[in-house]
């Protein structure tokens, strides 16, 4: 009686077992029939604001014949929507899935440019935020210009650095539209409000100087006038030295 009684629930056990698989096996081909009704763009957001939208990333893919909109499950290559997105050259990283309700979900780190160099050599192209090269692009505009002794380490080491911390700023993103690099490698920053020069000195303790500048502007340059000086250099530590335009003389605050 036992040994029936045993064999009855090993029974029902797999039974349940089987139609547990075979219902799943029917969803799931069921589910590879559900046409994509959405695609979804997430652009990952970082300190710095990014130039790409939502928009621009849609028509990559659909530029590319991988739009998924229409689609059934089945017809959706999620590994060539992400590789199509991996090869722009605004992007640096892109994930793709499917949705349980059959819609596709992308989501992008875009590679943003922070500087056009434009260097004495004659050469024309972009860094990006972690230093590399990249070549130009339609998305890009009202970009720091860098001009002057550059090559393309300096652009990587000093320059990147420097339009990050520009960049990251909403005071200085707005108001530096030039960076130069003198023959000593040391830089100068040209303000897009304002007849002067910021000079920077040895491209060190950028963050530190900026800062100091950003006092000045405060609660020096707002009374003194915006025109009174053709030179402010904060190369020094704690001081700022201006060149008054009209006497040529230096003042230190």
């Amino acid at each position: 009686m036992n040994r029936q009684r045993v064999v009855i629930i090993s029974l029902c056990i797999f039974l349940g077992f089987y139609l547990l698989l075979a219902a799943t096996a029917f969803n799931h081909s069921k589910d590879l029939n559900v046409p994509c009704k959405a695609l979804h763009v997430e652009i990952e957001k970082g300190v710095i604001e990014g130039y790409l939208t939502p928009q621009e990333v849609t028509k990559m893919i659909a530029d590319d014949g991988l739009y998924p909109v229409g689609k059934t499950v089945d017809q959706i290559n999620i590994r060539a929507i992400e590789d199509s997105l991996r090869a722009k050259e605004l992007i640096e990283t892109a994930e793709c899935y499917k949705a349980n309700n059959g819609n596709v979900c992308v989501r992008v780190k875009e590679r943003i440019p922070v500087v056009r160099v434009m260097s004495d050599n004659g050469e024309d192209y972009y860094v990006d935020n972690t230093g590399n090269q990249m070549n130009k692009s339609d998305y890009v505009c009202n970009l720091i210009v860098a001009t002057g002794h550059i090559d393309r380490n300096y652009a990587r080491r000093v320059l990147a650095p420097i339009g990050n911390i520009v960049m990251a700023s909403p005071l200085w993103r707005n108001q530096i539209e030039q960076i130069n690099v003198l023959a000593d490698s040391t830089v100068e920053l040209v303000p897009r409000v304002g007849n002067h020069i910021l000079y920077l000195g040895k491209p060190v303790g950028v963050t530190r100087k900026l800062e100091r500048l950003r006092k000045f502007y405060q609660y020096g340059l707002s009374k003194a006038g915006w025109d009174q000086y053709s030179r402010i250099s904060v190369e020094l530590d704690n001081q700022i030295i201006c060149k008054k335009r009209d006497t040529q003389t230096k003042k230190t605050h």
